[in-house]
């Protein structure tokens, strides 16, 4: 859909932010200066603003959606990052990504149809702290309300899904459980880098039947939650012949992307395991735009091959691929501390001294005070950074993350102190 004449001026506006904040994005030299940041939010909410005046209050309306919407939604992803990066994770604007990453698990979860109560609930957990987020604004403005908007869409689906699991009977519940646990053993074989062998498929087929088998004594008595224990054995039969079907080769258009997914998720991956050290929050906005590109090759819930109207072979490896990125971004997104990235270093080093000194605690108590030199040393050097009894970034300013950085301190210390004490009894 074209963008009508009178929202290109807002547009024009968005694409200016966009174009900014990406560079900012790029520049690795510098730590993220907030104001700049603060400075660029004011701005998109000012657009928004308008933007709510021109639609009349309802800017995510299905019907008015066009190329505006797209790069209002790269925007407040990008907005949403930086918020993360400089330390203000608990203030409305950093919500966004957290948003958009839970909504579209839940969609793979509700469109896959394999899920559980403890899955739900983990996501209900991350939704509930997001809402006390948003509830503590106080603001008003047009950008918490989209906010809301989104918030609002995630909890009705997350309901849903929830509203399910509990029509379940609790003589049911095993065998649901059951059959959640296959899924995710097929996904896993599914995802193996190296691929996988028909053997592989076949004992989870073996596996699916048998509990296929003793449905018929359970359902006997007629209990809830039938039609979803027969939804999930009819998808699990249709995943294990799809991927039986595509075990050595994926249809060839979905090649590029199961090709293209699989190494979003090995860079997420090796991500999950150094970003504590190596990841700029704003890192992830690359992979949020690729799995978006994704997610939009689908019609109907499919993946299609655009030159036939037969769906190919692959639909399972696609889809379990797709839902295990999500995944591991969701879980670096819930990992995030709300410490500026200048910071960052400094609390990175004082969680690395706090593990050390729990282990030598749970090994009981050192031979000598010599043996905790090194960690004295550390602390101290660490201790030394401070000015006034506040950590500071190069030019001066006081970054975001004070408080937890000085407690992790202060933990170290104590942590140190008893130790030290119980060398000299």
């Amino acid at each position: 859909m074209s963008v009508p004449a009178n929202e290109i001026p807002v547009l024009e506006s968005l694409i200016t932010i966009r174009h900014k904040l990406s560079a900012l994005k790029k520049d690795r030299d510098l730590y993220i200066d907030p104001n700049v940041i603060i400075e660029l939010f004011k701005e998109t909410e000012k657009q928004v603003e308008k933007l709510n005046d021109l639609r009349t209050g309802d800017i995510w309306n299905s019907t008015s959606r066009n190329r505006l919407n797209d790069v209002l939604d790269d925007v407040m992803a990008l907005l949403s990052l930086f918020f993360m990066s400089i330390g203000r994770n608990r203030e409305s604007p950093a919500v966004y990504v957290h948003l958009v990453t839970v909504e579209r698990y839940l969609d793979q979860l509700a469109h896959m149809g394999t899920y559980t109560d403890t899955m739900l609930l983990e996501n209900k957990e991350r939704l509930n702290d997001i809402e006390t987020i948003l509830n503590s604004d106080t603001s008003e403005s047009c950008f918490v309300e989209l906010l809301k908007h989104k918030y609002d869409r995630c909890k009705e689906t997350l309901e849903s899904l929830l509203l399910s699991t509990q029509d379940v009977s609790p003589t049911l519940k095993p065998l649901q459980e059951s059959l959640v646990g296959l899924r995710r053993d097929l996904a896993l074989v599914a995802q193996n880098p190296a691929g996988f062998n028909a053997s592989d498929i076949r004992e989870i087929q073996e596996k699916v039947r048998k509990l296929d088998n003793s449905k018929t004594e359970l359902f006997q008595s007629n209990p809830k939650g039938k039609a979803l224990i027969e939804g999930l054995l009819e998808q699990l039969y249709e995943e294990t012949q799809d991927l039986m079907a595509s075990r050595n080769s994926v249809s060839e258009s979905l090649v590029p992307i199961v090709d293209r997914l699989k190494q979003i998720k090995g860079q997420l991956e090796r991500l999950a395991l150094t970003h504590r050290w190596t990841l700029r929050e704003t890192d992830l906005y690359t992979y949020h735009l690729q799995l978006q590109d994704v997610e939009k090759l689908r019609q109907d819930g499919k993946f299609r091959d655009s030159e036939s109207d037969v769906i190919p072979e692959g639909q399972a490896v696609v889809n379990f691929f797709l839902r295990g990125c999500y995944r591991i971004m969701a879980k670096m997104l819930s990992e995030n501390v709300p410490v500026a990235e200048a910071l960052m270093p400094v609390h990175n080093q004082l969680s690395t001294v706090r593990r050390c000194l729990v282990e030598v605690t749970k090994w009981g108590k050192p031979d000598s005070v010599r043996d905790l030199y090194p960690y004295q040393m550390k602390l101290a050097s660490i201790d030394n950074m401070r000015v006034n009894g506040t950590f500071c970034d190069e030019d001066g300013n006081i970054p975001e993350g004070q408080a937890i950085c000085i407690a992790l301190l202060n933990e170290c210390y104590d942590i140190l102190h008893e130790l030290i004490a119980a060398v000299d009894t």
